[in-house]
């Protein structure tokens, strides 16, 4: 399968997908496109983006153990239908490799299901890509500063990562309407909660 003109999906669409199945539908069933240059997260979050590329952030690597990085990496694969750029591929002391994701939010004490699934594909897209190892990714949380949080991967969140991927497949090629989000707070922000039913 080809990675240029097969279908394939964005771990970011993978995150928008568990916050609510519907983003799902209305974005690839139905084209209508969210306008995310809109919201002001969004808008946060990229600024973040490039200004980390910018400031040194080598004190957060060293403590991790990290002896080389690459920045905004490119990575697809076939196998998996996913395709996006990693913030950080990075290599650590023991041979390993690891993504490091920025996230524009307040750092907390867990992960949140969202972001331990976007690491988990980031991890297998590495795996594959670098035939190398990853047992481990790290969230840089930007909103409060810069604090990382470690994700250490069980293979439960391999699993969970490639079945919400499949999920997602099954939304577009069937087109059917999937349920809402599990709680109302969500569709308050929500750019489609004027055609959601």
């Amino acid at each position: 399968m080809d990675t240029e003109t097969s279908i394939m999906i964005t771990p970011s669409e993978v995150i928008e997908h568990l916050y609510c199945p519907r983003f799902t539908y209305f974005m690839n069933c139905l084209n209508i496109p969210q306008h995310e240059e809109l919201r002001y997260k969004v808008i946060k979050g990229r600024e973040v983006h490039e200004r980390k590329e910018k400031i040194n952030r080598e004190y957060l690597r060293k403590k991790i153990g990290c002896v080389d990085k690459e920045i905004s990496v490119y990575l697809a694969s076939s196998d998996l239908r996913v395709r996006g750029i990693v913030d950080e591929v990075l290599t650590l002391a023991n041979g390993s490799m690891a993504p490091l994701d920025y996230k524009f939010t307040e750092f907390r004490d867990f992960v949140f299901e969202t972001h331990r699934v976007q690491s988990a594909l980031y991890a297998l897209l590495i795996m594959e890509t670098y035939q190398k190892p990853v047992h481990q990714g790290y969230i840089c949380y930007a909103k409060d500063g810069a604090r990382l949080k470690e994700v250490v991967y069980q293979p439960l969140d391999f699993e969970k990562a490639r079945r919400v991927v499949d999920e997602i497949f099954r939304v577009i090629m069937k087109g059917y309407y999937p349920k809402k989000a599990s709680r109302a707070s969500r569709c308050l922000d929500c750019c489609y909660k004027n055609i959601c039913v």
